[in-house]
């Protein structure tokens, strides 16, 4: 089994589970992925293959990029289209829109849909919506650097948005409370992830597994020397040599290859995930 990152075009109606195991099946049991889509959604799945399935913890925390389609004028019991829609007979102006944008950008709380894999009481909360529990859904606190306006069809209610957002954002979730604010109620009819960090959807390619040192190349590097390296497989503490803060994560290069992830301790790293 090879190492290595694969960028994958998800499409519509599969997991992100779907992918993974279609990954599984042709390079091994060992793949994760750095954060789920939803079914409906398209777009960058960033998948971990080998032992790059060791650095995740590394890349669930990136920034993403999506672009949403918000069908205002109706709501959904799940935020998009896979749920029970209901016409709310309301409608916006693309002011109107427009308007409420300011008020969902920035450090903002979000509230934690009900249909969402997150744990309340032990258990996920889509099984009790499913069982038509009623549950006060967690706040957490969320970072929209970025919600642009792109389109707006005002006959057919349906406004374009471009997102750049913290790991963790619920996109459906940001597009319900916009058709809140606009007063005609909105669900999200369309989603698709455009980048992951560094990673972009239009380098997307299940065929070109890219090498261990490109799933980390959004982290500083230092260079090793070869009795480093040594130092570094057995856990051992090395100089920094290079500036950061306490706790910053590095990647720990030699001779063009990733030999580990460090992180930094006073003046020294300390390696964390030792890969050679």
């Amino acid at each position: 089994m090879r190492d290595g990152v694969l960028l994958v075009a998800k499409p519509a109606g599969i997991t992100s589970h779907d992918v993974v195991e279609s990954v599984r099946r042709a390079h091994g049991p060992k793949v994760g992925h750095a954060g789920t889509l939803d079914p409906f959604a398209t777009g960058l799945l960033v998948v971990l293959v080998g032992k790059a399935a060791r650095l995740q913890r590394y890349l669930v925390g990136l920034p993403k990029q999506y672009v949403a389609s918000a069908q205002l004028g109706a709501v959904s019991d799940t935020g998009d289209p896979s749920g029970a829609i209901e016409p709310t007979g309301k409608s916006s102006s693309e002011q109107g829109v427009r308007d409420a944008l300011p008020r969902l950008t920035g450090e903002i709380e979000q509230r934690v849909p009900a249909y969402s894999a997150v744990k309340v009481g032990g258990e996920r909360l889509y099984r009790k919506a499913r069982r038509g529990e009623a549950v006060e859904t967690p706040l957490r606190r969320v970072r929209i650097d970025r919600l642009e306006l792109v389109r707006f069809d005002a006959a057919a209610q349906v406004a374009e948005l471009l997102i750049d957002c913290s790991s963790g954002t619920y996109v459906r979730q940001l597009v319900t409370d916009l058709g809140e604010l606009c007063g005609a109620g909105a669900y999200c009819s369309a989603l698709e992830r455009t980048a992951v960090g560094p990673f972009g959807l239009a380098a997307a390619d299940s065929e070109r597994l890219l090498p261990l040192a490109a799933a980390v190349s959004f982290l500083p590097a230092r260079e090793l020397t070869a009795a480093e390296v040594d130092d570094v497989r057995h856990g051992r503490r090395i100089p920094a040599h290079i500036f950061g803060a306490e706790g910053d994560a590095v990647s720990l290069m030699f001779e063009g290859g990733l030999v580990a992830v460090a992180e930094r301790r006073g003046y020294e790293l300390k390696p964390e995930t030792v890969l050679a």
